[in-house]
């Protein structure tokens, strides 16, 4: 009689607290250690490749060198299995081959001498096994078999099927002991968000043609547009625009590419369908069917982009598993996908299953595998995709497992403080990761400010609404100071630091900026011409995309931005591009060429950023303007000022003043502020309150999935309004 697994996984108490589970090498050994309490028995099978497609990929081209199989049997032979070859019609020679499709070798594993208490399994093989393929065979007592690769491997063959053995100081780069992350003061912080395809995929990147799409893209710091020496391209664009950290989308193991297929046959896709967390994706290496291939070039990405000046954060996605059928599933059936009160997968993700996060043993894994990507890929930051699935109280030991590393490095973590869809955990007293507990979050803990988003340009799910910069100034604002200062004093968030705020108007979710403008400032029906940038027709997009740079360049928090917004990056209306077309989701750098003076208009900003401290989390005080749709605040010594209106508008230094600032129509200012400016003991001044912690982590990173999102204006913000006398 099968056994319910919820049942049976609620009755687990066992607890493991050491650092050695999956395959690890020991001197001329190899030890492999298994999680799996309500298993009866575990066997781990060793296998010579990463897939059982490898092998009829191999049998396949040996057969038709020797001439041994029909042509018909050759195109079908990836869906081929051992039953499906027949002696008499393959030969002699595959049928002897066709042993290939079994392990070499198994080994049963044995409980621990504690197992009641650590529900480890194990097994030490006197032979180290550096890369070797295996799998576990699980039985539970109702008689069911479950295969599974090891969810706690640190290398896998091709398409994660298989999980790997394998050497870690094997496989790093010449140079790898001397990389160090770059120092980064808090307001030269900025974030540039970008996919590994993306990237370097464009023909005319200048990168070689055999390291476009793949991590390798990032290892050439000298690219220029079809290579002629002019307009930089990649990580040499990157520093001329003076980003300082790179955010990447998904680059652990995901499964909805194809790694064994050729490049051009693997598709596209974001990557939010996790299958190895602790794997680096095989499509963006050059040869997938080797797991060592992988780990050193994504190491060799990071240790590009460090020697750029640039930190690495890394997008993961602990809060679901895509399928159902996953390692954790197949392994310790009912214990880490959350469950309903009838037992059925929960998906507040609207991905698949969510992740228990409050689990011990799951909450175990997700910091263990924080730690272990700092540690060993030397990554500096981290963005969790739909952080309100996670817990509190992991987020926490996240936290507390990174400082543990005792690196002494500033770790920058952030992450989506939603959920895409309600889930029963949203209605217990689990408290989550959401916007409504981030005064519960620790304050090096960020998150993605959705309010100052749809403040600057309109409601991420109404595609036709506008905000500040495109149509709708003088309803929002109101609230651009209370946006610029991180909404410290406003009821729209509960108490938090500035630093804690990640501000962006885009990012890979949703419409681009460019595509939000275009659609609201033409009615709805954008022509081609306005997606494209054409010369001439979208001199008013341009002008708001400018003052949405600056609202967010110029916002106390961690500036954040997808990469191309610089040069009004299009996906032609496309706002869930996850899977494709091609033409959607690269970056073609030609656009950055073309929209050089845009892209001039971010560098600026970023270099005015990094020349004040002020900027990240200072006092910002209003000041008086002639037009209550101009919105001017002063934060260290700089004027800020923002006017999306059809006039020039003034300035004023006092209240009874003259003007003695002009902002130009549709532009912002951004300028060493006059000494006395602001006076703040004027009634007309509204001050913000700054934050003098000096805390400069937990910035927040964007997603467009925020289903809490809320109209700026409505009554529960407590805004900081300029007065006019």
């Amino acid at each position: 009689m099968a056994v319910n697994p919820v049942a049976m996984a609620q009755g687990i108490t066992a607890e493991y607290h050491g650092d050695d589970l999956g395959a690890v090498l020991r001197g001329d050994s190899t030890v492999f250690s298994l999680w799996a309490p309500t298993a009866a028995a575990v066997t781990v099978r060793l296998y010579r490749k990463g897939s059982d497609e490898e092998v009829m990929r191999e049998q396949q081209q040996k057969a038709r060198r020797n001439s041994l199989v029909p042509d018909a049997f050759a195109t079908d032979a990836t869906t081929a299995t051992v039953a499906q070859i027949d002696p008499a019609t393959v030969g002699d020679a595959a049928a002897l081959e066709s042993r290939a499709f079994a392990p070499f070798a198994t080994y049963e594993l044995t409980k621990d001498r504690n197992f009641a208490h650590t529900g480890v399994w194990r097994v030490q093989v006197p032979e180290n096994l550096n890369g070797v393929y295996y799998d576990y065979a699980l039985q539970f007592d109702d008689g069911t078999v479950t295969v599974s690769a090891d969810p706690w491997a640190k290398a896998a063959g091709v398409n994660g099927k298989r999980s790997m053995v394998i050497d870690l100081a094997s496989t790093e780069p010449d140079g790898w002991e001397n990389d160090r992350t770059p120092q980064v003061p808090a307001n030269k912080l900025v974030v540039w968000e970008t996919h590994v395809v993306d990237f370097s995929a464009d023909p005319r990147s200048g990168v070689p043609r055999d390291h476009c799409g793949t991590f390798l893209g990032f290892t050439h710091p000298d690219t220029t547009l079809d290579g002629a020496g002019v307009t930089p391209t990649c990580v040499n664009y990157l520093k001329n625009l003076g980003v300082t950290c790179v955010q990447i989308e998904p680059m652990y193991d995901y499964g909805s590419v194809d790694e064994a297929a050729p490049r051009a046959e693997r598709g596209y896709n974001w990557g939010y369908d996790p299958v190895n967390y602790n794997v680096p994706e095989g499509s963006y290496s050059t040869n997938p069917f080797d797991g060592a291939v992988r780990i050193r070039e994504c190491k060799q990405m990071v240790q590009a982009l460090h020697e750029a000046g640039i930190k690495v954060i890394m997008d993961v996605v602990y809060n679901h598993m895509y399928t159902t059928d996953n390692w954790f599933e197949r392994t310790v059936p009912g214990y880490f996908c959350r469950r309903d009160s009838n037992g059925a997968f929960t998906n507040g993700s609207g991905c698949g299953c969510d992740m228990a996060s409050e689990k011990p043993m799951m909450r175990k894994f997700i910091a263990d595998s924080v730690a272990y990507w700092a540690k060993e890929y030397h990554i500096d930051g981290f963005r969790f995709d739909l952080m309100g699935l996670i817990d509190v109280d992991t987020m926490t030991q996240v936290r507390q497992q990174l400082e543990a590393l005792g690196d002494g490095k500033d770790y920058i973590l952030y992450g989506e403080p939603w959920f895409a869809k309600d889930t029963p955990a949203n209605h217990t007293e689990l408290p989550l990761s959401t916007n409504a507990n981030l005064d519960h979050l620790d304050e090096h803990v960020g998150a993605f400010c959705d309010a100052s988003r749809d403040t600057i340009k309109g409601h991420v799910h109404e595609k036709l609404q506008p905000g500040y910069v495109n149509g709708a100034a003088e309803k929002f604002a109101p609230f651009m100071i209370d946006a610029s200062d991180g909404w410290r004093h406003s009821t729209r968030l509960p108490k938090h630091r500035a630093s804690q705020m990640v501000q962006y108007v885009s990012s890979h979710d949703d419409l681009t900026l460019w595509d939000k403008l275009c659609i609201t400032m033409r009615a709805g029906k954008p022509a081609a011409a306005d997606y494209d940038a054409q010369t001439g027709a979208v001199d008013d997009i341009i002008a708001a995309n400018r003052i949405a740079a600056a609202a967010v360049l110029t916002s106390a928090g961690l500036p954040f931005f997808l990469s191309g917004e610089e040069f009004g990056r299009t996906k032609h209306g496309n706002s869930n591009s996850y899977n494709g077309p091609f033409e959607d989701n690269v970056i073609f750098w030609e656009r950055a060429e073309r929209m050089s003076w845009l892209v001039d208009t971010y560098r600026t900003l970023i270099a005015q950023r990094g020349e004040d401290p002020a900027f990240a989390d200072g006092v910002r005080f209003a000041v008086p303007t002639d037009d209550p749709r101009v919105v001017a605040f002063q934060v260290g010594s700089h004027l800020v000022a923002f006017n999306p209106t059809d006039r020039p508008c003034g300035v004023r230094a006092g209240r009874h003043s003259a003007a003695s600032y002009v902002v130009p129509a549709h532009d912002y200012l951004v300028a060493q502020a006059r000494a006395g400016l602001v006076d703040e003991a004027d009634e007309g001044f509204s001050v913000a309150a700054g934050d003098d912690s000096g805390n400069n982590l937990g910035a927040n990173s964007s997603s467009a999935n925020d289903s809490s999102a809320n109209d700026p204006s409505a009554n529960n913000l407590n805004s900081i309004k300029v007065t006019i006398a």
